[in-house]
């Protein structure tokens, strides 16, 4: 549910990064934190735990349009990976607009993505969030290495209800402003569904 502050004429949508540990995750925030204007972003947060940590930060894009006159700030959050940290996962969904599920390509880690994919799942629903109706898009990250599993057989067992995917390098930003950009149309789409 997107928090609408009126004096500011902005509409702010709430946009998590979801997948397996160390799938790539934190280097999609990452990349589109340093490679976006300092006008166009606020402050990047880090809350660190002993293995792993969550980044957020807000963002304007420039060129997505308005809702109605109002401005749309993103703010974009990762989850922490590992199965231990499932109530910070679960928290950090609650009041979601959009979701990315960054999967990892590589072969041995499917089952990784499966579980995590599922994980989502119930945890939106614990928020009362629809995953057939939450804007939603696959991104089949790690393109560049070498154990990676082909693309249509990643989407055959991650693609659920026929999201947009977009195959990314996130250290290198391939294919992180796509997957940004293919989130944000598909929220502010509903976005104007509801206006």
């Amino acid at each position: 549910m997107p928090f609408i502050n009126f004096p500011a004429r902005e509409i702010n949508c709430k946009l998590v990064y979801y997948g397996p540990g160390l799938g790539g995750k934190t280097a999609n925030l990452q990349w589109i934190y340093d490679h976006t204007g300092s006008s166009q972003k606020g402050k990047m947060v880090s809350l660190a735990t002993e293995t792993d940590r969550t980044l957020f930060f807000d963002f304007l894009p420039l060129d997505l349009g308005t809702v109605r006159g109002f401005k749309t700030r993103f703010h974009l959050y990762t989850v922490p990976g590992q199965v231990f940290y499932e109530a910070s996962r679960r928290l950090i969904l609650k009041g979601a607009d959009g979701v990315v599920f960054v999967a990892d390509s590589q072969e041995e880690r499917l089952d990784a993505n499966i579980e995590t994919l599922e994980n989502l799942r119930e945890h939106l629903r614990d928020h009362n969030l629809d995953f057939g109706t939450i804007p939603y898009v696959l991104q089949l990250n790690k393109r560049d290495l070498p154990n990676i599993l082909p693309v249509k057989e990643l989407q055959k067992n991650l693609n659920i209800k026929g999201e947009p995917s977009v195959e990314a390098v996130a250290v290198t930003g391939q294919g992180v402003f796509d997957t940004l950009k293919e989130v944000a149309k598909l929220v502010l789409a509903e976005l104007r569904k509801n206006a």
